[in-house]
């Protein structure tokens, strides 16, 4: 009886060492193809910078996350609370504090309205050479039905923004704030 038991458990046992190897052995390959995927969005983002170093934030700023320094500005990883849930983001921004490019990473808004700020050139190109001060129902046309996630994307914009301009003044990003 021991013997019809020992066999199977011992073939089980083979099976998810070589599997938590394979694993282990893959999470670098992982990693590796994540950060050149996560430069190539930003080389997008950020035209003219090649390579990036990430920076601590130290601001007040609850929207920003993440801050990436590229040669001709930074890349700045956002998150904020749109209608269904947060919504994350990479907005690039050029030295001189103007919006360079943005992509939506995470969003779980209403299919059908939110959910369009994914894919709805028009509204996300409105935010392109912008400094920030952009207001929907002003300057920025919101996504028809979607109000709140498009006032969530236009903060994020203007967290990106002041914090490069030094309109986030604790962060010292640069020397333009107080």
């Amino acid at each position: 009886m021991r013997k019809k038991i020992w066999m199977p458990l011992a073939t089980i046992l083979l099976a998810a060492v070589i599997l938590l190897a394979a694993y282990n052995g893959l999470m670098g390959l992982r990693l590796s193809v994540a950060q050149k995927e996560l430069t190539q969005k930003m080389q997008t983002i950020l035209p003219g910078s090649t390579s990036f170093t990430e920076e601590p934030y130290t601001g007040e700023d609850a929207n920003i996350q993440r801050i990436y320094k590229g040669e001709t500005g930074y890349v700045v990883g956002t998150q904020t609370s749109g209608y269904a849930g947060n919504i994350a983001m990479l907005i690039g921004v050029s030295n001189q504090g103007k919006v360079t490019g943005l992509q939506i990473r995470d969003m779980h808004e209403t299919l059908g309205l939110g959910q369009e700020a994914l894919t709805d050139w028009k509204f996300l190109a409105q935010f392109l050479n912008t400094t920030g001060d952009a207001a929907v129902g002003e300057d920025i046309d919101a996504l028809t039905g979607a109000t709140v996630t498009s006032r969530a994307v236009t903060r994020s914009v203007g967290s990106a923004v002041g914090f490069v301009t030094g309109a986030d003044t604790s962060s010292g990003a640069t020397s333009w704030g107080g």
